[in-house]
């Protein structure tokens, strides 16, 4: 039987309640789509989302027991709202959900028993429509959901992915948060779906050590934990900022070991360990605020000087990473790397832990190093003869093709021309890397968002013309302007790439436009850079969490690149440097003065934030998988392989500037 929904005024949009008082639907005050999933979708959305994930569902472990809420035992509609009952195994729920320019949710655990009882999990689901179907349903139908779940001054941010519509801020006022946890991301859902997120109250009893310790609350005899949040639709993320009031911040994250890192702590609130913080040693530092019972949280982050960084992981890489049992130049490739045995990873069938692709990223490690004079030179120099022996004689063939694999059993993959043709021409293979530069287009590249395209086709066109041959670099251009006025043509309509719509899309897609910019300043608008420069801003938040402000959302990396292969959020992954190539070259007058800076503070918070996938002794992480669990694994937690994350020391290196 098709159930009844209510539907109550929210500001200029609307929250559609179903019959048991569940939330299915809110509607956006501009556009009147659902910022929440829909049920009877198709595709994706509608597979896997239905009434036991709706708003306000959830489930919780109590004294060790688990125990599911959905129907409720009592419903109360009121002109305003609703108040729904459960009983929860020894405790006794009750939502009261009231809308009217605001909605306003508490939930409270009572304990009408005579014995204390332990949470040691509490989690609401909040279904946002964080996915991809397309990049245009993305655009103009879904939400990116930033989440900061760091205690008393917990939010959540969902703001249409577009960066232009109003977003929905939900701020808690009363009680805590201390985890967000991930249902519905696996294999049969891939990429395109983050999954149904869980605010959690704590996630001790699955995910103990989440955020550096989660809290396991007691409810005594006769005792109401309250926990209450406030939604209200905002313009854009500086009013929802300036509408919350924490009680600690943190303007800088990330420092150099025994920088100063300045805290501001609201009146009445102790913070623990006291402005500034000085680390004595590279890491995470936790620092908490405290009054009257509650507590908050922000997460610092302390890292070695760079060049110690980068030439430990140098060396990590040649003496650790590289495959020497093989008989022919393919022991000079670079490959994963498993820190639970300390063993090198075959790949077999599963192309991200391969020989290619995004592990030519190490190689231009090397080759940063080498040009700045840093690490050890007859090291550097034999590793990166050999990596260009294998690339010649295993990776590039003479016409440009890029190999995918060194036994040929994939097809040419248009991401790894750029990335080689780069290796190529700062080894000095000019001949070569035009080549594969010429051979991408020919293969389909002009409708295609190749990472580091724009600067690769800018580079191998100049050193052309340093040899007296512009004809090859004025066609390079070309083809350049002409992918440039492709792409704005399509507008929203951009072809799906691996994932239906990404973080690296636009990336790649902005870099494209400023290069072209470059070239032929009046072949792209300055308002068509700033809305895809608004796309791209959307993908990130400002959490007070190193590893979350600014980095955008991706949610798929661990599973295909890591080893523990978990689905869920990856912050930072690596790839999110590219965000922060096109902030610190954003031109100058584009923007308003204070926007540009603001910018490139950004690109400069993704830059560090990727500092904390290295350990100090040139070990790393390829994926940090952020959330508490991921269909009940528990996870934040770093990925035990080190793998492709690599790129992330080559952009600092490249704006190492910018780091101090």
């Amino acid at each position: 039987m098709e159930q009844t929904t209510r539907t109550f005024p929210f500001g200029a949009g609307a929250v559609e309640m179903a019959e048991d008082g569940s939330v299915r639907a809110v509607r956006h005050p501009s556009t009147g789509h659902s910022v929440l999933l829909v049920e009877d979708a198709d595709g994706v959305e509608g597979m896997v989302h239905g009434p036991a994930h709706r708003w306000g569902k959830g489930f919780a472990v109590l004294d060790g027991l688990g125990h599911r809420f959905d129907a409720p035992a009592e419903v109360d509609w009121r002109a305003d709202g609703v108040r729904v009952r459960h009983r929860l195994g020894p405790l006794v729920l009750t939502l009261t959900r009231t809308v009217d320019d605001s909605w306003t949710e508490t939930h409270e655990l009572h304990n009408p028993g005579g014995q204390p009882v332990r949470i040691g999990s509490f989690a609401v689901s909040t279904p946002w429509r964080d996915l991809y179907g397309s990049a245009a349903d993305s655009l103009t139908r879904a939400v990116h959901a930033h989440l900061w779940t760091g205690g008393a001054d917990a939010w959540v941010w969902a703001v249409p992915m577009n960066g232009a519509d109003a977003g929905l801020g939900l701020v808690l006022t009363e009680g805590e948060l201390w985890a967000y946890s991930v249902q519905s991301r696996d294999a049969h859902t891939s990429s395109n779906l983050r999954g149904h997120l869980y605010l959690h109250l704590t996630d001790h009893a699955r995910s103990p050590h989440t955020l550096g310790g989660q809290p396991e609350p007691e409810v005594g005899p006769g005792q109401t934990l309250r926990l209450t949040w406030r939604c209200r639709w905002y313009a854009d993320a500086e009013a929802f900022a300036a509408d919350r009031s924490p009680a600690l911040e943190a303007p800088v994250l990330s420092a150099e070991v025994g920088t100063p890192m300045e805290l501001r702590v609201a009146d009445g609130w102790t913070a623990t360990p006291p402005s500034p913080v000085v680390a004595d040693r590279p890491g995470l530092v936790h620092v908490d605020a405290t009054r009257d019972g509650r507590r908050t949280r922000v997460v610092l982050h302390a890292h070695p000087p760079l060049r110690q960084l980068a030439e430990r992981r140098a060396s990590f890489l040649v003496e650790r990473q590289r495959p020497l049992e093989r008989g022919d130049s393919r022991r000079w490739a670079f490959v994963p790397y498993d820190h639970r045995s300390q063993l090198t990873v075959l790949d077999l069938a599963w192309s991200d832990w391969s020989d290619t692709r995004e592990r030519v990223g190490s190689a231009l490690l090397l080759q940063e190093l080498r040009r700045r004079g840093w690490g050890e030179a007859a090291v550097l120099d034999e590793a990166l003869a050999g990596y260009l022996r294998f690339v010649t004689e295993h990776v590039v063939t003479p016409d440009g093709t890029v190999r995918d694999d060194t036994d040929g059993r994939r097809r040419p993959r248009l991401y790894n021309f750029p990335w080689f043709a780069r290796f190529l021409l700062d080894a000095g293979e000019l001949d070569l890397a035009a080549a594969v530069m010429s051979t991408y287009y020919r293969s389909g590249g002009g409708r295609f968002l190749a990472f580091e395209l724009g600067p690769v086709v800018r580079d191998v066109g100049a050193a052309l013309r340093r040899h007296g041959r512009d004809a090859e670099a004025d066609e390079l251009d070309a083809h350049l302007v002409a992918q440039a006025a492709t792409f704005l043509e399509l507008g929203a309509e951009l072809p799906g790439h691996e994932v239906n719509y990404e973080q690296s899309m636009v990336a790649p897609l902005l870099d494209l436009l400023l290069s072209v910019r470059r070239i032929a300043p009046d072949r792209v608008p300055d308002e068509a850079l700033r809305e895809r420069l608004r796309w791209l801003r959307a993908f990130a938040g400002d959490q007070p969490d190193v590893r979350l402000r600014s980095v955008p959302i991706r949610h798929w990396d661990g599973y295909w690149f890591g080893g523990d292969r978990l689905w869920g959020d990856v912050f930072p992954h690596y790839w999110s440097i590219l965000s922060a190539g096109v902030m610190l070259d954003w031109p100058d007058g584009l923007l308003p003065e204070e926007e540009t800076a603001a910018l490139r503070r950004a690109g400069t918070e993704v830059l560090r934030a990727n500092l904390t996938g290295f350990g100090e002794d040139g070990s790393a992480t390829c994926a940090f998988v952020y959330p508490s669990c991921v269909n009940g694994a528990p996870a934040h937690r770093a990925d035990p392989l080190a793998n492709d994350q690599d790129w992330a020391l080559v952009y600092a290196l490249r704006h190492a500037d910018r780091l101090g």
